[in-house]
């Protein structure tokens, strides 16, 4: 079925879906001990998570298993996609939009959605400028990652493309 045919959902109804899930995943990788994965970030552990359920940061020196990243990063994913939903009251988006949206979330935090271009966007209705808003995500530590052939940051730009092409396929 082809975008324009297909209704929107109110954001409240939609989860993540698991080919939503599984690309977050992959796209965060696994790291068995926090490390700092760009210059400029906070200690990073498991699949991209920043902090444990209870709300502590991870700490340098930290291990997880891949078991308890994949538990750690649903449950996480759970609280983000509650807080998510409640940014957008009214708000109805395809499936793709939510799992693009929830996947930007899961990189840069609620915080940076909350504040955001494509949260406003989207609640005045504006789908395709919250697609475009997406590339203005841009920089890691002050450094401009969409410099070509820049080894600093280089997945960050590659990323938020991806983002911004599914979102406008949805379109």
């Amino acid at each position: 079925m082809n975008p324009q045919t297909r209704q929107r959902i109110a954001v409240a109804l939609l989860g993540m879906s698991a080919a939503g899930f599984a690309t977050w995943q992959a796209s965060e990788g696994f790291t068995p001990v926090a490390v700092i994965p760009t210059k400029g970030d906070v200690p990073t552990i498991g699949h991209g998570s920043t902090r444990y359920v209870d709300g502590s940061p991870v700490r340098m020196g930290d291990t997880i298993t891949p078991a308890r990243a994949e538990v750690l990063a649903r449950n996480l994913n759970s609280q983000a996609e509650k807080q998510f939903a409640a940014s957008l009251p009214g708000v109805k988006l395809h499936q793709v939009e939510f799992d693009v949206y929830m996947d930007f979330v899961g990189q840069y935090g609620i915080g940076t959605w909350l504040k955001g271009s494509p949260r406003r966007d989207l609640l005045a209705g504006n789908y395709v400028q919250a697609c475009n808003d997406l590339l203005k995500y841009k920089f890691a530590a002050g450094y401009d990652c969409s410099t070509p052939g820049n080894k600093r940051c280089w997945g960050v730009w590659q990323r938020q493309l991806e983002r911004h092409a599914k979102c406008i396929g949805a379109q």
